[in-house]
């Protein structure tokens, strides 16, 4: 897993073996943030990762200059892996928490730029996710939701859903 631009790109994150996550592929990271990259200024954004795992999406941000990273592990190895991995690579914008996104998101008073989310591709809530997050009155105005899915799964019909990429395997949904 590399970071892909920015301030620590080129760096190499090897998580240990004990850490279960699937990280998003370096292929599929490097194209979703290229489109990004067209649309926004990282400088001046809020972050939220959901289902952070390794942490790598918030490294991203993080490295392309960001204003502030949130990002929600409730694994505690992932969560310490997150927060020691963004402290060696000098990312003080990343802020981990080691919490359960579904609480995470009922008790959340912040609002932010872009939400990642990438849950369990298993996951049985993963078809209520948009409206969940986008219920919870997290996203500021002109604010995306990006969330990464296996190819089963269909947003479009949704009322907010804008466009969705798929990069091999990785299906991106995004919503306003």
């Amino acid at each position: 897993m590399r970071i892909v631009s920015g301030s620590c790109r080129g760096r190499v994150i090897n998580p240990p073996k004990s850490l279960k996550a699937r990280p998003t592929t370096d292929f599929a990271k490097e194209n979703i943030f290229n489109v990004l990259a067209n649309n926004y200024d990282f400088e001046e954004l809020d972050i939220l990762d959901l289902f952070s795992g390794t942490g790598s999406i918030s490294y991203e941000f993080a490295s392309r200059g960001a204003k502030s990273v949130v990002s929600v592990e409730k694994d505690p190895i992932h969560s310490s892996f997150i927060r020691q991995c963004a402290a060696a690579l000098k990312l003080t914008a990343v802020m981990a928490i080691k919490t359960n996104v579904f609480l995470y998101i009922k008790s959340c008073k912040s609002q932010y730029d872009i939400i990642f989310a990438d849950p369990p591709y298993d996951l049985p809530e993963v078809d209520t996710m948009p409206d969940l997050i986008l219920n919870a009155d997290m996203l500021k105005e002109d604010g995306l939701l990006i969330l990464e899915h296996s190819k089963d799964k269909d947003f479009s019909t949704h009322p907010r859903f804008v466009s969705k990429r798929a990069y091999g395997s990785v299906n991106f949904s995004m919503f306003e």
